[in-house]
């Protein structure tokens, strides 16, 4: 049984009703644009006050222990509070394809990935709709939703949102995008992104720990990605580091390799190409020699 089933209902409502309450003057992301999303005000990520959603599905191209034999239940939201400029979901994070949902739909998407055989419900882009998830959430339990929750990000949170979440999410997945401020900043435009994420995955990591599998499935712990881009652009090793030395060395990191131009990333020559064996064979180097290995694949 998930997290939030043992939580008393009380508790996951008042949760949701302070969630909720910061839309007011909107600080549920790091850049706190202060708008009144309640009343439909709108700020970087472009979400107001209904949850906006893209799609909604089994997937079965997620890390392995996400997908196991019957698929992560995936909603993926609209929006994003980072404009990373070789997105390749850039219809669905920059463009907003999608459309308005209200808590109970959102609830009821859930029963139908979890009444399909999904091993869990797997939110993708969900910093800037917590709260409404949360909102969902209180009606989705009651409907019976007993699969784990996915929290699957970019990495720019916020520590007082994620604590939000503490004893609701089951698996965390955020990205580890850069090892450095300036590179955050000039392609993802997420200032003082380092810290922001790093503060995150340790609060993350305190809350579920190392990922537990059972029979082949994930069912509580952290998972982290991080796509490696060319020219070290991503800072690699500073990434490695910080998570052998700060957070685990058990934890399961998945060294992506699928990065190609996308979005606008053809204004940018450095960018401007796919990765090579050779530069993911050295991410790959380097995660080992800091004494990371679950999660590695060799592509």
């Amino acid at each position: 049984m998930a997290s939030y089933n043992h939580m008393p209902p009380d508790i996951l409502q008042e949760r949701s009703r302070v969630a909720i309450k910061r839309l007011e003057s909107c600080e549920i992301c790091p850049r706190q644009c202060r708008v009144n999303r309640r009343e439909n005000e709108h700020g970087y990520c472009r979400g107001g006050r209904p949850a906006r959603v893209s799609s909604y599905a089994p997937h079965f191209g997620e890390e392995p222990p996400l997908v196991g034999t019957r698929g992560s239940g995936t909603i993926f939201m609209t929006g994003c509070n980072m404009h990373c400029i070789f997105c390749q979901n850039y219809e669905i994070s920059q463009l907003d394809e999608g459309v308005e949902v209200s808590a109970g739909r959102l609830a009821t998407m859930m029963i139908q990935l979890q009444d399909g055989g999904c091993h869990n419900i797997n939110f993708v882009t969900p910093t800037h709709f917590v709260p409404q998830i949360l909102e969902a959430l209180v009606e989705a339990r009651e409907m019976g939703l007993a699969v784990p929750l996915v929290y699957n990000c970019g990495g720019y949170e916020s520590v007082e949102t994620i604590r939000l979440l503490d004893g609701i999410f089951d698996i965390y997945m955020p990205d580890a995008k850069y090892g450095s401020d300036e590179a955050a900043l000039k392609y993802s435009n997420a200032p003082d992104y380092t810290r922001r994420m790093k503060a995150a995955i340790l609060e993350m990591h305190r809350q579920v720990g190392d990922l537990a599998v059972e029979g082949g499935v994930a069912v509580r712990g952290l998972l982290v990605r991080h796509l490696v881009l060319p020219n070290d652009i991503a800072g690699t090793a500073e990434v490695v580091r910080f998570l052998a030395d700060e957070v685990s060395r058990n934890t399961y990191l998945n060294v992506m390799a699928q990065y190609r131009p996308a979005y606008r990333a053809r204004s940018y020559p450095e960018v401007d190409r796919p990765l090579t064996l050779r530069e993911y064979g050295e991410a790959i180097r380097l995660a080992q020699e800091a004494g990371l290995s679950r999660g590695l694949a060799i592509y």
